[in-house]
């Protein structure tokens, strides 16, 4: 049982040299799982964009509907309208009959046109609404077969992405139980210089071996002195050229 006053242990103090190795070998992981990534090639990208696309449909028809909703409301509000019309007009024509004076007569035949005209602009109403929602009811049926063909071709992608996955499962568990390892034994500073680097190369080498003189990622000559310095892994030695950390070849040797 732990007292007020123990400590808990501190993680080891690995050299440079142990974090080198354990650089190199982070690389080595990290790059199979890369491979395995490349068995995906475009499959993840085109899954989400499917699934935007689909997404971005789906609002769309939605707000069709919307709109066609609007319209039914609006197309039921004039028809009411008119039938509104139709009873005054019937109102002011019985009223026209009981008249004392012509300008009671007159009131009553200006109140029926102007009901009459209501009724018309009810109507022309009426049929531009008809007309808009066909229009928008044929938007909606056109963006539904697409949406369903994305569907299609989306649940194709995601069997597929589904299958390379299932079978590097396991592969890629016992990869980052050792990645995780490895990372264990570097620093969190150089962990992330690390990580910077291989975002910014497009082969994700951010580690590199020194052959036949030259940088392994840029492929330029390394100075002699320099080589030498390399090789004795007292210190963590960049690219002058690419920015990649560059490890002795030797580093391969000690793997087989």
């Amino acid at each position: 049982m732990a007292t007020p006053n123990s400590k808990a242990p501190e993680a080891p103090d690995y050299s440079i040299e142990e974090k080198i190795i354990a650089l190199y070998k982070l690389q080595k992981i990290d790059s199979k799982i890369d491979e395995i990534n490349k068995l995906k090639g475009e499959l993840p990208l085109e899954v989400q964009d499917l699934e935007d696309e689909v997404a971005g449909l789906q609002t769309r028809i939605e707000n069709i509907n919307a709109e066609v909703d609007e319209l039914t409301q609006l197309t039921k509000q004039r028809k009411e309208e008119i039938e509104q019309s139709k009873t005054l007009i019937t109102k002011y024509e019985e009223q026209s009959k009981n008249v004392r004076n012509n300008r009671e007569f007159d009131s009553l035949n200006k109140e029926i046109e102007y009901q009459n005209l209501e009724i018309e602009l009810s109507e022309k109403r009426l049929r531009e609404y008809a007309a808009e929602i066909k229009a928008k009811k044929k938007l909606a049926e056109d963006a539904e077969e697409v949406m369903n063909d994305r569907k299609i071709d989306l649940e194709a992608k995601r069997a597929e992405l589904g299958s390379i996955e299932e079978e590097t499962a396991k592969e890629v568990e016992v990869l980052r139980g050792q990645e995780e390892k490895a990372q264990a034994r570097i620093d969190e500073r150089l962990l992330g210089a690390y990580k910077r680097i291989r975002g910014n190369v497009r082969n994700g080498l951010g580690v590199v071996t020194v052959k036949r003189d030259a940088c392994g990622g840029c492929f330029n000559s390394i100075p002699p002195q320099q080589q030498f310095e390399i090789r004795q892994s007292k210190k963590i030695i960049v690219c002058e050229y690419c920015g990649r950390i560059l490890v002795s070849d030797q580093l391969d040797h000690e793997d087989e």
